[in-house]
C-alpha cells in the first residue's frame, strides 16, 4: 500500500463521518442542558491472573544453567491498574499500569506505564485520541482485553510485533474512532519502537529509522452493538449480550523488516503487509446458557520466511542442542503465511457450589498455520474450563492445558507435540 493511498482511507475516514451525519454535531437545547448539569467521573480498578503451571518443556532446554525436561512453577502472569476519567463529555483520559511474567526470570519486574491517552469525541461518529495505547487495527484479537478472555490465554498471535518494536501491544499513536449504525471503525497511525538489534542474515525486525505503521479495522453487528469506549474487544459476554460481527483490517509499515544491517547496502528490506477476516458470535440461549464462539482468516507477511518462536510466560533462559522451537515452551506461533484461528465455548447456568453461584464455562481453541519457512502445517490446541464464581471474571478460576507442535531444527517438519498445564486465579477488586 502506497503512502498515497494510506493519505487517501485517512480521507475518506475522516471525511465521510462529518459528511454524512454533520446533524450530529449541531448543539440543542436538551444537549446543552445536559452538558451544564455533566460531572466528571473517575474510576479505576485493580485486576493479577495467577498461575501454577507444570510444563513439558522444550528439548535442550536450560534453567539457570542446568537442563530441564519439565518443570513446575507459581507465577503471576498479569497485573493491571486501569485508571479512566470522563473529564468532560467529550474529553475522556484513560491510564493503564501494570506489567506481565512475573516469574523466577523476571522477579524483578515492576509497575510500568502501559497506556495514557485521551481522547476527544466529536460525535459517535467519530472520535480522535493521541497517546500510547492498543488502539490499531487488524482484528478483534490484536486488541482484546485479557479481563474477559475465554481461552485462558488465547491467542496471541494476533500480536504480531509484541515486546519488539512496541510495548506488550501497545504503541504511541493518533487514531480515529466511531460508530455509525450498525458499524464500527477504528483507523490508527502507530509509532513503533526503535530497533537496535542488527538481523543477522535471516529475516527480522529492521534496525532502521522506524516508518509509521497504518492499520485498520471495521466490522458490522447484525445484533447488538459492542461498546467502542476501550481499545480492548471482550473475550466472552456469557449470556449477558447478543453479539454478531464480521470484521475486516489490516496492518502496513514499510521497510519494518530486512535480512541484514540497516547501514549494509546489501540489506533486503520488507514492509509489513498483513490483513484478516472474522468473525465473533456471543448467543445467549434459554435456562440462562450461552455460546461463545470466533473464526479468523490471518495473512501475515513480515518479508521472506519470517518465523518466530514465542512462548507466553517463559521461564527458560537458553537451550542447547534443542529443536527448532528454542527453549522452554516456545513454538512457532507467528510468520509470513497464513493462518486460521477458531475459538468455541459453552456457557451452563451458573449453579450453587460451596454456597456460591458458579457459571462453568468450557472451552477450545484451534490455531492452524501454513507459514512459508516450515515443511509441515503449525497447529496449536487450547482446552480450557472457566469457572467463574458469582458469574463474573472478576473471580474466576481456570483450568488450561495446551498443545503445542515441536519441529525439527534441520528438516522443519514436524516431529511431535509437548503439552503445558495451567491452573490460573484471576481477581479484581471490583
Amino acid at each position: 500500500m502506497t503512502k498515497l493511498a494510506n493519505l487517501f482511507l485517512l480521507l475518506i475516514l475522516l471525511v465521510l463521518p462529518l459528511y454524512s451525519f454533520g446533524q450530529d454535531t449541531i448543539i440543542r437545547p436538551n444537549e446543552v442542558k445536559k452538558e451544564a448539569s455533566f460531572k466528571p467521573s473517575f474510576n479505576w480498578n485493580l485486576r493479577a491472573q495467577i498461575w501454577l503451571r507444570y510444563s513439558d518443556l522444550n528439548n535442550g532446554s536450560i534453567i539457570n544453567n542446568e537442563p530441564t525436561s519439565s518443570f513446575t512453577d507459581v507465577s503471576i502472569r498479569r497485573i493491571r491498574i486501569p485508571i479512566s476519567a470522563q473529564i468532560t463529555p467529550r474529553v475522556y483520559a484513560v491510564a493503564m499500569f501494570g506489567d506481565n511474567n512475573y516469574n523466577l526470570r523476571h522477579n524483578t519486574a515492576g509497575i510500568r506505564i502501559l497506556d495514557f491517552y485521551v481522547e476527544y469525541s466529536f460525535s459517535k461518529y467519530l472520535e480522535v485520541g493521541m497517546g500510547k495505547s492498543g488502539w490499531q487495527g487488524l482484528s478483534r484479537w490484536n486488541i482484546r482485553s485479557s479481563n474477559s478472555l475465554m481461552g485462558l490465554d488465547s491467542p496471541l498471535f494476533p500480536l504480531n510485533t509484541v515486546e519488539k518494536n512496541d510495548d506488550l501491544g501497545r504503541q504511541f499513536g493518533v487514531w480515529f474512532k466511531g460508530q455509525a449504525g450498525h458499524f464500527d471503525y477504528r483507523f490508527s497511525l502507530n509509532q513503533p519502537k526503535e530497533i537496535t538489534t542488527a538481523p543477522n542474515g535471516k529475516v527480522d525486525f529492521a534496525n532502521n529509522k522506524p516508518r509509521w505503521k497504518t492499520s485498520s479495522y471495521v466490522k458490522y453487528q447484525f445484533f447488538e452493538n459492542e461498546s467502542n469506549k476501550s481499545a480492548y474487544q471482550a473475550g466472552t459476554y456469557l449470556a449477558n449480550k447478543k453479539v454478531f460481527n464480521i470484521g475486516a483490517g489490516f496492518q502496513y509499515q514499510e521497510k519494518a523488516f530486512s535480512d541484514g544491517d540497516a547501514q549494509d547496502p546489501l540489506a533486503t528490506f520488507y514492509d509489513m503487509k498483513h490483513w484478516a477476516i472474522d468473525s465473533f458470535l456471543n448467543l445467549p440461549l434459554e435456562h440462562e446458557q450461552a455460546i461463545t464462539a470466533y473464526l479468523g482468516y490471518y495473512d501475515f507477511d513480515y518479508g521472506k520466511d519470517y518465523v518466530r518462536n514465542l512462548g507466553a510466560n517463559n521461564i527458560t533462559s537458553d537451550v542447547e542442542n534443542g529443536d527448532f522451537n528454542g527453549p522452554g515452551i516456545a513454538f512457532p506461533m507467528m510468520g509470513t503465511g497464513s493462518t486460521w484461528y477458531m475459538q468455541f465455548g459453552y456457557a451452563f447456568k451458573a449453579k450453587n457450589v460451596f454456597h456460591s453461584p458458579v457459571i462453568i464455562q468450557p472451552n477450545v481453541a484451534i490455531q492452524h498455520a501454513n507459514w512459508d519457512a516450515l515443511a509441515d502445517p503449525m497447529t496449536v490446541y487450547d482446552f480450557t474450563v472457566n469457572f467463574l464464581i458469582n458469574g463474573s471474571h472478576s473471580n474466576k478460576i481456570s483450568l488450561g492445558y495446551q498443545s503445542r507442535p515441536i519441529f525439527d531444527a534441520v528438516s522443519l517438519t514436524n516431529i511431535d507435540h509437548k503439552g503445558m498445564a495451567v491452573l490460573q486465579y484471576q481477581i479484581a477488586l471490583k
